[in-house]
C-alpha cells in the first residue's frame, strides 16, 4: 500500500535536499493531475467530489511528492482520513514517479480569484469594522436578554448551553444547535447570546439573520456579481447566528454556500449558532452532509412549556408591564393558552390593554370576554374515548383495559390517570365519566382524581406521565 506522508510540508521544505529541488510542477505532472482530478468525479461520485475534492489544487512537485492544497484544515484532515490513500493510488497508477501525496492548507483559497486583502489602518475603529455587515445582519430585540428569559425544565438545557457559549473563553461546542416548536424561546435565546457577546467584547463581529435572509443575500450577490464579497463578509465574522435553518430546505445552491461557509468558520474556530423547528436528523430537504455538520456540536431541544413555566413567564411579564393582574387570571391563562409563549404573552398584553383603554380592572370575567376568540380556538373538544386511547398508548395497554374490572396495579394506575384527565380536560360529570370506564360509580372516579393529584405532587414519574399525555391531547 502506498504511503501517505503526514508530516508538515514545512519540515520537508526545511531540509537540504528540498533546497535543491524544483517546486514548479512539470507540464507532464500538471496534465497528470488534471486527469486524476477529473477522474475523481467518477471514482467518488458527484456529491463527494463537489463537497470535498473539487477545491484540491496542485501546488508543487518535489522528490516524488505531489503537493496539493485545500482552503481549510478541516477539509485537509477529512480528505487525509477518507480519500487520500485512494487519490495517491490513482496518481501512482498513472505515473510511477509519484510516491507520496502531501495535502497542505492555503487559506486564501477559500474563494477562487479572491482579491488581495488590503492592510487596514491601525486606527480603524470597531464600529467601522461592522459597517459592512450592518445591512445584512438583522437588528436585535433589546427585550430579548438573559435577564428576561424565564428558565424552566423544558428549556433548561438550551439556556445552560447558551450561557456556556457566552462565558467560555474558547468555543465550547460548534455549532450550538437549538430546536423546538414555534414560539418556545429559540429566537429569544439567540438574541440574548448576541447581546451578551457584544456587551462582553465589543470588538467581536456578531451576525444574526434568518436562513431566509441568508438565501436572499446569496441570490442578491449572484445577481450583482458580488459573490466574492459575500463570501468574504460571512467568513470574516466572529459569531454567525442563523435562525430557522429549515427554510433553506430544497434550496441546493444556498445549502452549498452555507456548507462551505460553515466549514470555513469552524476551521477558523469561530462560533456558529443555529436554530430550527426539528433536530438535525429530522430536517427534510436538507443535504445529508449538511445535516451531519449541524449535529457535530451540541444539540439542545426546547420542549413545549409546562403549566409551571407558563405561569412563571406570565408573572415575569406582569412585573415588566407593571400591571395589576390577579393571580387567578394568570393561572387561568397558563392553563388555557398552551400553544406557545408568544401567544401567551400576547393574551396578557390584550387584557392589560383592554383594562387600560376601558379604565376597568382585570378580572377573570373580563379576561374570558376579551379573549373569547383565542380561548375558543384552544378549547378543542377532547373526548373521553380519545383520552383513554392516548393513555393506553402511553402505558402500552389495550383499550379494553380502560373498561375492564382488572385491579392489577399496572392497569389500575393508568385507568386512574385517564379518569383524572377526563375530569380535567372535559366538561363531563363524574357519573358520566364513570359510565365510560366500565360503568363505575362516581365515587370511584372521585377517588381516582384525588389519588392522581396526590401522586403528581409526590411521584415525579406519574407527574411526567400525566404531563406527556396532557400535551399529546391538547397539542
Amino acid at each position: 500500500m502506498s504511503e501517505v506522508v503526514g508530516k508538515s510540508v514545512a519540515l520537508i521544505r526545511g531540509n537540504a535536499e528540498y533546497q535543491e529541488a524544483s517546486l514548479e510542477p512539470s507540464k507532464e505532472i500538471m496534465a497528470l493531475w488534471k486527469k486524476v482530478h477529473n477522474d475523481m468525479r467518477g471514482e467518488f461520485g458527484e456529491a463527494i467530489f463537489r463537497s470535498w475534492l473539487k477545491p484540491l489544487k496542485l501546488q508543487a512537485f518535489y522528490h516524488g511528492t505531489m503537493e496539493v492544497s485545500v482552503p481549510t484544515r478541516f477539509m485537509r484532515d477529512w480528505i487525509q482520513n477518507h480519500y487520500a490513500e485512494r487519490i495517491l493510488s490513482m496518481c501512482s497508477e498513472t505515473s510511477e514517479e509519484i510516491k507520496r501525496l502531501q495535502i497542505v492548507v492555503v487559506q486564501n483559497a477559500i474563494i477562487d480569484d479572491a482579491p488581495v486583502e488590503k492592510e487596514e489602518p491601525a486606527n480603524k475603529s470597531v464600529a467601522s469594522k461592522k459597517i459592512d455587515i450592518s445591512e445584512v445582519s438583522s437588528p436585535l430585540d433589546e427585550r430579548f436578554t438573559f435577564d428576561s428569559f424565564v428558565v424552566g425544565k423544558p428549556n433548561a438545557l438550551a439556556h445552560a448551553a447558551a450561557r456556556r457559549v457566552v462565558e467560555s473563553a474558547s468555543v465550547p461546542f460548534n455549532p450550538l444547535f437549538l430546536y423546538g416548536g414555534v414560539g418556545l424561546g429559540k429566537t429569544h435565546l439567540m438574541h440574548a447570546i448576541a447581546h451578551a457577546i457584544e456587551e462582553q467584547d465589543p470588538s467581536k463581529t456578531v451576525m444574526y439573520l434568518s436562513a431566509e435572509k441568508f438565501m436572499y443575500q446569496f441570490v442578491k450577490a449572484i445577481r450583482s456579481d458580488s459573490t466574492m464579497s459575500f463570501k468574504e463578509m460571512f467568513r470574516s465574522v466572529d459569531v454567525l447566528m442563523i435562525d430557522d435553518i429549515q427554510f433553506i430546505a430544497g434550496k441546493e445552491s444556498t445549502q452549498e454556500e452555507f456548507f462551505h461557509t460553515f466549514n470555513a468558520l469552524v476551521d477558523q474556530n469561530k462560533q456558529i449558532i443555529i436554530s430550527a423547528d426539528k433536530a438535525p436528523g429530522d430536517l427534510t430537504g436538507i443535504d445529508e452532509r449538511l445535516r451531519s455538520r449541524l449535529a457535530w456540536g451540541l444539540v439542545a431541544d426546547i420542549h413545549p412549556t409546562t403549566y409551571e413555566l407558563r405561569l412563571g413567564i406570565l408573572q415575569a411579564k406582569r412585573e415588566q408591564l407593571g400591571a395589576e393582574v390577579p393571580d387567578s387570571v394568570l393561572e387561568f391563562l397558563a392553563l388555557k393558552v398552551t400553544s406557545n409563549i408568544r401567544e401567551l404573552e400576547g393574551a396578557l398584553n390584550r387584557i392589560v390593554a383592554h383594562a387600560d383603554v376601558s379604565k376597568s380592572e382585570v378580572t377573570l370575567e373580563t379576561t374570558q370576554e376579551v379573549l373569547q376568540d383565542l380561548l375558543r380556538a384552544h378549547d378543542r373538544r377532547i373526548t373521553i374515548d380519545e383520552i383513554q386511547r392516548k393513555v393506553a398508548e402511553h402505558y402500552n395497554l389495550r383499550m379494553a383495559d380502560m373498561h375492564s374490572a382488572r385491579r392489577a396495579r399496572n392497569v389500575a394506575r393508568p385507568r386512574q390517570v385517564a379518569m383524572y384527565l377526563a375530569k380535567m380536560l372535559t366538561a363531563r360529570s363524574l357519573p358520566e365519566i364513570g359510565r365510560k370506564f366500565g360503568g363505575r360509580d362516581h365515587t370511584t372516579v372521585m377517588h381516582a382524581v384525588r389519588k392522581v393529584e396526590e401522586l403528581i405532587e409526590g411521584d415525579a414519574q406519574i407527574a411526567q406521565d400525566v404531563d406527556v399525555v396532557r400535551r399529546a391531547l391538547t397539542g
